[in-house]
Order: C-alpha cells, then sequence, then structure tokens
C-alpha cells in the first residue's frame, strides 16, 4: 500500500516555484521506496472542451532520495501562466490522486479540488544577481591579509607573522596590502572578494562597529578603499563588504548617550534596554549579541534605527560601488528590516548581492523578498561529519546532502554560498589532522557542488590554524612557505568551473550508488553530462558507471586526458583518495 502518511506537498517555496518566468518547477515527497510512479496531472482551470476541464499529464523523475523519503520533481509550462494540479501516484498495489482537497481513490473533475498556482508573476520570480552564479570568492580578514603600508600600524603592532593570533593582538593588514595582492588572487583565478568589516573599531576582527561612516584608519580611508574597489572591478573581481547591523560597539556614539544620560538620551529606543541604569556593578541591563557586554544589540524595529542603517548601506554603494553586503547576525533581525533593506539597495543598485548570515535551514529569508544567498554551514557541517571527521557512509553522507538540497528551490540552491572554512571556523587543513588528501576531496567537492564558492584567505596555500582567534592567523608571504601542489590543485579546481558553464547554471544535482566510501554524482543539460568521482577510502576503488558510452569521447578534466570508450559501460579505477571530474556527451 501507498503510505499516505509520509506524502508532502504544499504549493509554494520549494514545493512550487517559479524556475523561470514561463516554466513552474513542482516538487512531491513519498516514503523511500514506497511509490513506483507518479504523474502530474494539470491544466488552466479555466480551459474546457465540452464542458470538460482540459487537461495534460507528465511523468515526474525522482530526483533524489534521503534516510526516511523519496523526492520528485517535473517542469511544467502554461500558454495562460495559470495552472491547476494535482499527483496521480502509483505501486503495485494502489494507484491515488492527491489534490488540496486529500486523496481520492479517482481522479476529481472539478478543478477546485486541485492545487493552485494562480497566475506566473515575473516579479515573483527569485532573481538574484547573475553574475553571481559565476563568481569565485576569496574571504579576506583585512587585518591579517598583508601589510602594505606600514605608516597606518595601530600602537603595539606586532611584527608580520611573529606571534600566534590572539584576541588583542594587531599585525597591521590594510587596503594597500591588499591592492598589492591583487596579482596574485587575479592569478589563483578569483572574481570575488568578501571582506570582514573594514569600519571604525577597536577590535581586531572589526565586528563592534563604532562608527559605520568611516573607514577604520589602520586600514587607510575611503579615497583609498575606492582605489581598491576600482582596481577589483578592472580586473574583474567584484567586492562585498560586512555589515553588523544586529549590534554595535558599547563605544558607538548613541549608546555612549544611553550611558551618561540614561532615561532622558534620545537614543534610549535605539537598543534593547531592560531598566535604567543600563550598567550596574552586578551586571548590564540590555539585551547584546551573545553575552558580550561591549556589543550592544540594536533595536532594528525603530524608524530611527532603520533611517540610519539605511543610509550607511546605500552611501557605500552610491560613494565606493561595492558589489554586495554580507550580513552579519542576519537570523537575529527582522524579516520586516530586510524587506525594507532589500528595497532600499536594489533601488540604488539592481545587481547588488544581498548574502545573509544564517547557520540553520534559510528558507524564510530566501523567498525573494529579503536575501540573494546564505552561508551555507549545513553543508560544511555534513562535509566536516563526512571527508574529516569519518562519522558519516557514503551513503548517509548523500542521504543527509538530499536533505538539504531539497529543502530549498533549484534557483536557490545554485546561488548558495559554499565555504569548507571561515573567520568563525578552526581552518580546513586542522579540521582534516592535517591529511592533505583530505583537503584536497574537499575543495573539490567545494568547486563542483551547486552554488558559489568561497574560499578562505590562505587555505589554498595550506594554510593552518585552530579555533578562533587561531583560524586568523597572517597569510604568510614567502612563496616556501606556500605548499604549491595544494594551490595548483585549487587554480585547476577554479579553472575546470570556469570552463564548465554546466557546474555553474542548469539542473539538479544527482547522486550515483556508492561503493564503500567512493561516490559520485552528475549534472546534465540537452548536450553533455558531468559527472564527479570522490574516493574517500585508502583503498583503491572501481567505479562503474551507469551511462551508455560506447563510442563516446570522454574527458578526464584535472589531468586533461581524453578516451575513446569501447565497450558500453566505462568503469574508472579511482586510486586512494582520488577525485575524477568527467565530461562526456550525451
Amino acid at each position: 500500500m501507498i503510505d499516505l502518511t509520509s506524502i508532502y506537498h504544499r504549493a509554494v517555496d520549494n514545493y512550487c516555484y517559479l524556475h523561470d518566468s514561463e516554466t513552474l518547477h513542482i516538487r512531491i515527497r513519498t516514503k523511500k521506496e514506497n511509490v513506483s510512479e507518479i504523474e502530474i496531472i494539470y491544466g488552466d482551470q479555466y480551459e474546457t472542451s465540452d464542458y470538460r476541464w482540459v487537461t495534460f499529464r507528465q511523468g515526474m523523475k525522482k530526483t533524489g532520495s534521503d534516510g526516511l523519503f523519496d523526492y520528485w520533481q517535473t517542469a511544467i509550462k502554461s500558454d495562460h501562466k495559470r495552472v491547476r494540479y494535482g499527483f496521480i501516484l502509483k505501486n503495485d498495489e494502489q494507484q491515488i490522486t492527491l489534490t488540496e482537497k486529500g486523496f481520492s481513490p479517482f481522479i476529481p473533475e472539478d478543478t477546485g479540488w486541485y492545487f493552485c498556482f494562480p497566475y506566473m508573476h515575473k516579479k515573483d520570480l527569485f532573481s538574484p544577481p547573475k553574475w553571481v552564479y559565476e563568481t569565485i570568492w576569496y574571504q579576506i580578514f583585512p587585518e591579517r591579509f598583508r601589510n602594505g603600508n606600514a605608516s597606518l600600524n595601530p600602537d603595539h603592532t606586532v611584527g608580520w607573522g611573529e606571534e600566534e593570533p590572539n584576541l588583542t593582538n594587531f599585525f597591521g593588514g590594510d587596503f594597500q596590502g591588499i591592492m598589492e595582492a591583487l596579482d596574485y588572487l587575479e592569478d589563483l583565478g578569483i572574481t570575488g572578494i568578501y571582506l570582514t568589516p573594514i569600519f571604525y573599531a577597536k577590535s581586531n576582527h572589526k565586528y563592534d562597529t563604532i562608527d559605520y561612516f568611516k573607514i577604520d584608519p589602520q586600514f587607510g580611508d575611503i579615497d583609498l578603499f575606492r582605489r581598491l574597489v576600482e582596481e577589483c572591478h578592472n580586473r574583474g573581481i567584484r567586492v562585498m563588504l560586512d555589515a553588523v547591523f544586529n549590534h554595535s560597539s558599547d563605544q558607538f556614539p548613541p549608546f555612549q548617550d544611553v550611558l551618561v544620560n540614561g532615561e532622558n538620551s534620545p537614543y534610549k529606543d535605539w537598543f534593547h534596554i531592560n531598566q535604567f541604569p543600563v550598567r550596574e556593578e552586578n551586571g548590564f541591563h540590555y539585551e547584546t549579541f551573545g553575552f558580550y557586554e561591549n556589543m550592544p544589540k540594536l533595536n532594528t524595529s525603530n524608524p530611527e534605527v532603520k533611517k540610519y542603517l539605511f543610509e550607511i548601506a546605500s552611501y557605500w554603494i552610491t560613494e565606493c560601488n561595492i558589489d554586495g553586503w554580507r550580513l552579519d547576525v542576519a537570523n537575529e533581525i527582522d524579516h520586516c528590516f530586510w524587506r525594507e533593506f532589500r528595497s532600499t539597495v536594489k533601488a540604488i543598485k539592481p545587481d547588488l548581492f544581498i548574502l545573509g548570515e544564517v547557520w540553520h535551514d534559510a528558507l524564510p529569508w530566501l523567498r525573494g523578498d529579503q536575501f540573494d544567498s546564505v552561508m551555507n554551514y549545513p553543508v560544511l557541517s555534513k562535509s566536516l561529519q563526512f571527508f574529516a571527521y569519518d562519522m558519516l557512509s557514503a551513503q548517509q553522507f548523500i542521504e543527509d546532502i538530499t536533505t538539504i538540497l531539497q529543502q530549498y528551490s533549484d534557483n536557490v540552491n545554485h546561488l548558495l554560498f559554499n565555504i569548507v572554512g571561515s573567520h568563525d571556523t578552526p581552518r580546513i587543513l586542522n579540521e582534516c589532522q592535517y591529511r592533505k588528501e583530505r583537503v584536497k576531496l574537499l575543495f573539490t567537492f567545494l568547486m563542483t557542488y551547486p552554488g558559489t564558492p568561497c574560499i578562505y584567505y590562505g587555505d589554498e596555500i595550506g594554510l593552518d590554524g585552530g579555533s578562533d582567534p587561531g583560524c586568523r592567523k597572517c597569510m604568510p608571504w614567502q612563496e616556501e612557505h606556500h605548499d604549491l601542489d595544494f594551490k595548483n590543485y585549487i587554480k585547476t579546481l577554479i579553472r575546470i568551473r570556469k570552463e564548465t558553464p554546466l557546474l555553474t547554471f542548469d539542473g539538479p544535482l544527482y547522486f550515483l550508488p556508492p561503493i564503500d566510501k567512493c561516490f559520485a554524482y552528475y549534472k546534465e543539460n540537452d548536450s553533455e553530462y558531468i559527472v564527479v568521482i570522490l574516493n574517500h577510502s585508502d583503498q583503491e576503488i572501481h567505479y562503474t558507471l551507469p551511462f551508455s558510452l560506447k563510442g563516446k569521447k570522454i574527458t578526464m578534466l584535472i589531468n586533461h586526458h581524453e578516451y575513446a570508450a569501447e565497450a558500453q559501460e566505462l568503469t574508472v579505477v579511482m586510486k586512494p583518495y582520488e577525485s575524477n571530474i568527467l565530461s562526456f556527451a550525451r
């Protein structure tokens, strides 16, 4: 029997959405291996013939399975942009129809029973900036990337890399240093840089902003920053800044006014004050980021605060022509604020990229009215569990990644901000216990998985470091401190991604059955397949591809080898911890 309790569909979000202005993607979930076939029945609710509703039927494809469920999907078009639809589900024992009114043993004729997508409005299409799909990002922690002008060094600056990073030391990284490194970034293949906060603050990380309209003097000034952005743009490199709007420094002038004037301060409603005085010997009485007394939480529902923060966001776009905002602690700010934020910045620069920091399921922010993307920490977590910690089998990894993929539409998945580390996590080399072969597998996955990939500065040369602040070491610039083999491997992966549009655009990702700890996945379009095989094993694995390949040319993209398949099937011999990326025609 068909397990009705496991079936899920709703005509919204990742289960029914506009893929483009003419195409609707529809998805349904069923119990794993319980349903053998699904057809979608659909039509325009107003179109009839001989007083009967005109309908069409189309098969649905199983696009993935996790530990509990199968996921099915199809794409349909409608000449009149209106769709009513239902599902005909079958197995060897039963056929049932699912509509909005529930399950039926028959196929209803009344259009009012069916799920409804009332109209395909182009305005409702999830429309992020197109340039982001092709971007290779590089995250820079400015204080630790490169010191280009020692005259800007803060007091008590330490010699570059002469001691381990801690919560309070400074090494003097600045904008001039970044400009001097642009040749390096361009050679690596980088087309976007994400800078952690650059505004005036007392800390080395700058997430405790004192003045949002002022560049921190240890980095330079606004004129130098304009030059940096202009030089990046001349090289085809976009620039994204970090906006810390959830909280400020306690040295932020409005908060200082509250400390001095208490209930009489005109800024008392700019923060979440619980009682006055806001500070006493036994503690403080206001909301903060975490429990950090020096980071009071801003009241983003206050119209004055919103106006102030929107002016900041607008200022740096208009004054310096930045290309994106990364939004710190974005999930702790109200949705209304972000909707207005999006309208404000997109009115100035329609192709501005809006990236939210959300560490969990971020669907409420990814409906097209708030963010273009979020940092993909869920995929990072599962990737580390498999590649670094050996906590998952290959089958479990496939199932867990499938669950994450199915949480979002294809449109969203292709723009998620994929990482293998950041300023908030231990270095990937440390996570893998210095086993470089595993780091290579992780980066192969990063560069071939749907989304826009980002490299944390220094990871490409084997920079190590533990948890914050250990992950914020100075970037070494002497080549003898670079792992050149690993750097060249990263450059190869970047080149492959740039030369292979199928990795960047087009359709869903499909997993193939694993063999031991070796697994594979592929993407396809009308003319080509791309298959990625990753052997996370210390054993040689013979992996047979389930494609008809006789007479076709197969290209191994990592080593440039080409083969003409002489048999229907191809068995790829995978060395221990080897990656392979294959391309062949349909």
